[in-house]
């Protein structure tokens, strides 16, 4: 595949970022990672023209001030975002979030794993998905709808 995947991570915990761009730097020859440490810094990203969107948003729940339920919201409200894949990265599993987060049309839940190795292995499959998966190129102009 000659397209380079490219991610966004929404997590306002340093330490999770770091644990997520390590796993994430196996796969540097073919994913490229922007991280943004709060929702408004997110939306800002995700607005911003100067370069392309992301094939995927990987979003984190608990974050201050907007959490993730109120980021995807806005991009599914988002005539320009809301065909973005957006996949949830938590530590939670409880039914209440998941159930919320498929209710605002997430892509997918994932369930951070305990320990780095596990951790590892889960993002070499999600990476293995993605690339498999073809995205939506170009952002759609709202006049010529």
């Amino acid at each position: 595949m000659s397209h380079r995947l490219c991610l966004l991570l929404i997590d306002d915990n340093p330490a999770d970022l770091l644990l997520a761009q390590e796993a994430f730097a196996e796969h540097a020859d073919g994913v490229s990672v922007s991280t943004c440490r709060d929702g408004e810094s997110a939306l800002a990203y995700l607005r911003d023209r100067s370069h392309t969107l992301p094939d995927v948003v990987i979003l984190d729940i608990n974050m201050p001030q907007m959490n993730g339920f109120e980021v995807l919201r806005t991009i599914r409200a988002d005539p320009e975002l809301r065909h973005l894949p957006v996949v949830m990265l938590t530590t939670s599993d409880s039914k209440k979030d998941i159930d919320q987060a498929y209710d605002l049309f997430a892509s997918s839940y994932m369930v951070k794993r305990g320990n780095f190795a596990a951790f590892v292995e889960q993002v070499d499959q999600f990476v293995q998905f993605w690339r498999e998966c073809r995205f939506k190129q170009h952002r759609e102009s709202l006049s010529t709808r």
